[in-house]
């Protein structure tokens, strides 16, 4: 376990989720010499240790338990989990089933905590696969120690205990609970989260979904136009823009807008900040001759885009709300003396509003942790090295978290246009033959190895200092 957390443990159970029916695991952990051992026999277990051993929180009864990802068609935890517990000659003790609900689970971990662990909830430590929802919460509230692996690590170490690829809930607990035994710096430990942190999170993914569906819609409403209405293409190419909507709700095709007057163009364009174009320009574009269609097709588009434009409207609404209450939220965290990194973090050349929206919700606790391995890992920024005989290969990183990896590439893309260094630094790396989206990620490296060093020291970024260092580099 981490080297602030002592523990002794004698107990350690998984259990498996998804429908009734899956599984659990038991051992004995010394924190001292950070080795799992089995247990000499059940009177060790219930007086608190071996001889020789000293418990350092309680009574030696830390319990590891494993809710798994069901593939069986059933999302994970949706209906049941099956609770076994093991002793520690992996000799059944307990199997029950706890049923996903509230009381469920209240039960299940006071059963957990009382007759497992003796009452003293802070001894058990929790192995799972999943590491977030109602089970997680209910836990960590409760005081238990949980610990989440990666499902494909899992995967791997279920390799140790067949060569066949069998696969259960049963075993898989059991190869959970084993694998904690063995390689707990496998495993990360999860903690209960900030309230602002949790908000933030599940507004930046919100931000990312709403983002996603506006592409999916614009690019329908672009196939629409360009049946039927292609002269408005030239003045929103993308048909990402709220003032085409409102042209649209004016002129639905091309007839009605030959007769829009100059007047109501000009008060469109200053109602949305249009400058790039003139009322002019505008009503020259929509009296030039209109596509010969077969009849009914102009009907027949404009009914689908009396469908869509509301659903547009209504997307680039809710993303503007989004964005504000982001704004909010990092606010609220710069002003709270728990979250002094925010300010720093929004310090840093090219951290605007998503990739600090994003680097705190993905990798809060990389950030707690100064962990500039982590984070790089995490952000895809870290290559793959594979290496065999003679044979090197630096392959880009795809085990990564896919939102941390889309806010370091548009981070890169800030920097490299907004700060000299990072610019300068970017074409060094174009200049030895590397591709764009490899010199971004350099860039980002070197960002990152400055924000864990503005985080320790507790410094704002300083474009002029890092100048220096690079100048006299």
């Amino acid at each position: 376990m981490p080297p602030d957390l002592s523990l002794t443990v004698s107990t350690m159970i998984a259990v498996t989720g998804s429908r009734a029916g899956e599984g659990v695991d038991e051992t004995l952990y010394d924190a001292s010499v950070r080795a799992w051992r089995p247990a000499e026999s059940a009177r060790e277990t219930q007086r608190g240790g071996a001889p020789g051993t000293e418990p350092r929180l309680g009574k030696v009864a830390t319990v590891h338990v494993r809710w798994g990802i069901a593939l069986r068609g059933i999302d994970w935890a949706t209906e049941a989990h099956r609770v076994v517990v093991l002793d520690a000659d992996r000799r059944s003790l307990h199997d029950r089933t706890v049923r996903h609900e509230g009381v469920a689970l209240e039960t299940f971990a006071h059963w957990l905590a009382q007759d497992v662990a003796a009452g003293v909830a802070s001894d058990v430590a929790v192995a799972l696969e999943v590491p977030r929802g109602a089970v997680v919460d209910t836990l960590l509230a409760r005081g238990f120690h949980v610990f989440a692996l990666n499902p494909k690590q899992l995967d791997r170490f279920r390799d140790r205990y067949t060569v066949a690829g069998a696969k259960d809930d049963r075993r898989d607990a059991q190869v959970l609970a084993s694998a904690l035994a063995t390689d707990q710096p496998a495993f990360r430990r999860l903690e209960p989260e900030d309230p602002l942190i949790v908000e933030l999170r599940e507004l930046s993914r919100l931000e990312d979904d709403l983002r996603q569906e506006l592409g999916r819609l614009t690019n329908r409403l672009r196939e629409q136009l360009h049946r039927y209405f292609p002269q408005l293409l030239q003045l929103v190419p993308a048909a990402n823009e709220p003032w085409l909507g409102a042209l649209l709700e004016r002129a639905p095709t091309p007839s009605a807008a030959q007769h829009l007057p100059r007047a109501t163009l000009r008060t469109l364009l200053t109602r949305h900040r249009i400058r790039r174009v003139d009322a002019e320009t505008v009503r020259t574009l929509l009296r030039t001759p209109a596509l010969a269609v077969a009849p009914g097709t102009v009907q027949a588009a404009r009914r689908h885009l009396a469908v869509l434009w509301p659903r547009l409207r209504l997307v680039h609404q809710q993303q503007a709300e989004c964005a504000t209450l982001i704004d909010g939220l990092l606010e609220r965290l710069a002003e709270s003396q728990e979250h002094r990194d925010v300010p720093i973090l929004r310090s840093v050349v090219g951290v605007g509003r998503v990739v600090a929206a994003t680097m705190l919700a993905e990798a809060s606790r990389l950030l707690a942790a100064r962990d500039y391995h982590g984070l790089r890992a995490q952000a895809g920024v870290a290559p793959v090295t594979r290496q065999s005989g003679r044979r090197t290969l630096v392959a880009m990183r795809h085990a990564c978290n896919p939102r941390l990896r889309h806010a370091a590439y548009h981070w890169g893309q800030s920097a490299a246009r907004h700060d000299p260094v990072s610019r300068a630094h970017y074409a060094q790396l174009r200049a030895r033959g590397h591709s764009h989206a490899r010199a971004l990620r350099g860039i980002v490296d070197r960002l990152l190895r400055v924000l864990i060093a503005m985080l320790t020291a507790g410094t704002l970024y300083d474009p002029t200092r890092r100048r220096v260092v690079a100048d006299a580099a």
